[in-house]
């Protein structure tokens, strides 16, 4: 049993969805278009850094609403550490229906019918500007993010700043869920989700496990 104990380590991420994107009333697809964080709600910041770690690393993604919103958090109180910019977190790549709102891709029929028959595998149509990914290909993508960084960084705690499709993604890889399933996940904007691993000892077989410890938190 002490064997057991002195193997297993436990690392602990911290997600935390950008602030809204400027506009965000319109309700636009901003995907990967680099669109500004509005930084208004100071008082969701300043809720929430002092509940964020010491000594834990930073990482965001190559999209300035993650990076403005680590700025942010580390100017309301939380350490300032100088973060990692990680594209693998990125917010789903919407193609063509960048910057469309969910009404105008309706009104594109049959363009867009194969998505609405299984929106978690069919990707959007990509255009001269961006690239279309399913949301299965996000979680791909996230799931081997994130357990190479666990591995580099075992032990530690983790603040990742991301997507809601990728925290989305990274609850789905924890769980084992599918991504039909993850999508039903709700994921607002500078709410915290925290994800434990914990590294494989003498009872487990298969890497460590992971856990959820709190979802959508506001």
């Amino acid at each position: 049993m002490s064997k057991y104990r002195t193997t297993c380590q436990t690392t602990r991420w911290w997600f935390i969805r950008h602030a809204p994107v400027v506009g965000a009333e319109h309700k636009r697809l901003s995907g990967q278009n680099d669109v500004p964080a509005d930084l208004s709600d100071t008082a969701s910041f300043a809720g929430l850094a002092p509940k964020l770690p010491k000594g834990a690393v930073w990482i965001v993604t190559h999209l300035q609403r993650t990076q403005q919103t680590a700025m942010a958090l580390q100017a309301a109180g939380a350490e300032a550490v100088e973060p990692e910019i990680e594209e693998d977190f990125a917010e789903q790549a919407f193609g063509a229906w960048t910057n469309l709102t969910w009404a105008e891709i309706g009104d594109l029929g049959e363009a867009s019918q194969a998505f609405w028959d299984a929106p978690a595998t069919t990707p959007p149509p990509s255009s001269n500007d961006y690239s279309g990914e399913s949301f299965a290909d996000v979680c791909a993508r996230v799931g081997g993010c994130l357990e190479t960084l666990t591995e580099k960084y075992t032990g530690r705690d983790i603040i990742c700043v991301a997507h809601a499709g990728s925290i989305r993604a990274s609850v789905a890889h924890a769980l084992g869920m599918s991504a039909e399933q993850a999508l039903a996940l709700d994921v607002q904007n500078t709410s915290l989700t925290r994800l434990d691993h914990i590294s494989s000892g003498l009872r487990t077989k298969r890497g460590g496990s992971w856990r959820v410890v709190c979802l959508n938190q506001i």
